[in-house]
């Protein structure tokens, strides 16, 4: 499974397979399963009580236990016994009772009336519903973990955070997620073949047609990519079209804004997709997300375009010596929005409400929130952790480059909620990617196809409106 953030800005396997659950395409709990949350006495802390301090600003008291599920997926769970470590070279005398799991939901959902968990990490196909978790009470909010002093750094947690963090874990104005991956998305390439054959790595289209025939002459496609999963494309569709035309314009597309797809310059952030089908740059084939991942390691093209998981769910077949690097998705001249970098968080951890120690879960949020803790995540899984500086010492290449794609990048990320909001919507633009990229649509029609879809969508009264400000 990949590693991949729950919300969008993306949109995850993960969360494809959470809403066709949503759907009704795969088996969920009854919508009230969770109503007792709401209804019952509230838990009575077990772990609260001492005199709080810098050190421990939630007053966890010594002698109390604390429960921590963790999801055993992509990045492994490594990185959270370090974390152990980290918390009980602070708090020796509170207990760490630690287990993993894949199958969130299935173990931890039934538990959350009555005895839940202390701290649970909500991911993975089998993940809650973090709607209903919110709506039904079965989480608690954690705005005091942002306002508490940050583990091992100067500042607050919040102070601690990469860009959009806080804005991935919030929702009805409280924030109730914490998110410990952060995810890049970008070109990748292999920086070894690149200096073998003096190349150099492109940051425009322009530049990346004019290098696409020395690609060819060497017997490699410019570029692969899932061709069989719609959310893959859209992903690089979508950062085109907002450097393109900029954030604003897509806010007006996640707000179903009359004729929001028509605006200046979205068909041109397409055509470079489209010139790319057409003048034959991909590698034939209808691959799915390993395939051509593995195309990409067996040196069959040039480019891919995928997520910082990369390394992590090919580490076993990457061959020697095989440098892979992330550079960022290419632009245009007159770029309104050149330089913003397509990231945001993942794989979040929840409180829950009834757990019996909520203090002593707050205080471990801290600890992996460390430099220390982010450090670690970094060296085990090849990937940033949402807290700042958390790859600065990792030598590995994959890493390095996404770090310094973060560090060079503008302070707005680029994202796009309608997905989240619209499920027909989502799957319409799911589809259309998949058409656009096997040369069954012009940019064009493309974005005709879009506008339509999304017109359908406002003018039906019976579906909910939602609404994005920022």
């Amino acid at each position: 499974m990949s590693v991949t953030p729950e919300k969008f800005g993306d949109v995850s396997r993960r969360t494809l397979l959470q809403r066709a659950a949503a759907a009704g395409l795969l088996a969920v709990p009854a919508a009230g399963l969770l109503s007792a949350c709401a209804g019952s006495e509230p838990s009575k802390s077990d772990g609260g009580g001492a005199a709080k301090s810098k050190d421990n600003p939630f007053g966890v008291k010594d002698g109390s236990a604390v429960k921590v599920v963790v999801f055993n997926g992509g990045l492994g769970d490594q990185w959270a016994k370090e974390d152990k470590v980290i918390f009980n070279a602070k708090h020796p005398n509170i207990t760490v009772n630690m287990s993993s799991t894949q199958k969130i939901k299935t173990e931890e959902q039934p538990k959350m009336a009555t005895q839940p968990s202390d701290l649970v990490m909500n991911s993975g196909a089998d993940m809650m519903d973090r709607s209903t978790l919110i709506n039904e009470g079965a989480i608690e909010p954690l705005d005091d973990l942002l306002t508490a002093p940050a583990w091992d750094s100067e500042g607050t947690v919040a102070d601690s955070l990469l860009p959009g963090t806080v804005a991935d874990g919030t929702q009805n104005g409280k924030f109730y997620v914490v998110n410990v991956a952060y995810t890049v998305w970008g070109n990748w390439y292999n920086a070894a073949l690149f200096k073998k054959e003096g190349w150099t790595a492109p940051t425009t289209w322009d530049e990346f047609f004019a290098l696409a025939p020395k690609i060819k002459a060497k017997g490699m496609a410019p570029y692969v990519h899932d061709a069989v999963h719609g959310y893959y494309p859209r992903w690089a569709l979508f950062a085109s079209i907002w450097k393109a035309v900029g954030k604003q314009a897509v806010v007006d597309i996640d707000n179903l804004k009359d004729g929001a797809w028509k605006a200046d310059g979205i068909v041109a952030a397409l055509e470079p997709w489209e010139k790319l089908v057409k003048d034959k740059l991909l590698l034939p084939g209808k691959l799915d997300h390993t395939q051509s991942q593995q195309a990409f390691l067996d040196g069959k093209a040039a480019f891919i375009q995928v997520g910082t998981w990369l390394k992590n769910e090919m580490a076993a077949t990457i061959p020697p010596g095989f440098e892979m690097t992330i550079s960022d998705y290419w632009s245009k001249s007159g770029d309104k929005a050149a330089k913003d970098v397509f990231a945001s968080s993942g794989e979040g951890f929840v409180v829950p409400s009834k757990a019996p120690n909520k203090e002593a879960a707050k205080e471990f949020l801290r600890a992996i929130l460390s430099k220390a803790g982010s450090a670690k995540f970094a060296e085990l899984t090849k990937s940033l952790a949402s807290t700042k500086g958390s790859g600065d010492n990792v030598q590995d290449t994959a890493l390095a480059s996404a770090n310094s794609l973060m560090k060079n990048g503008s302070s707005d990320l680029i994202s796009v909620k309608f997905p989240d909001f619209y499920a027909d919507l989502d799957k319409e633009s799911q589809n259309l990617s998949e058409e656009l990229m096997a040369g069954r649509l012009t940019a064009q029609q493309f974005v005709d196809k879009m506008q339509a879809a999304a017109d359908k969508v406002a003018k039906d009264s019976s579906i909910k409106k939602q609404t994005r400000t920022a």
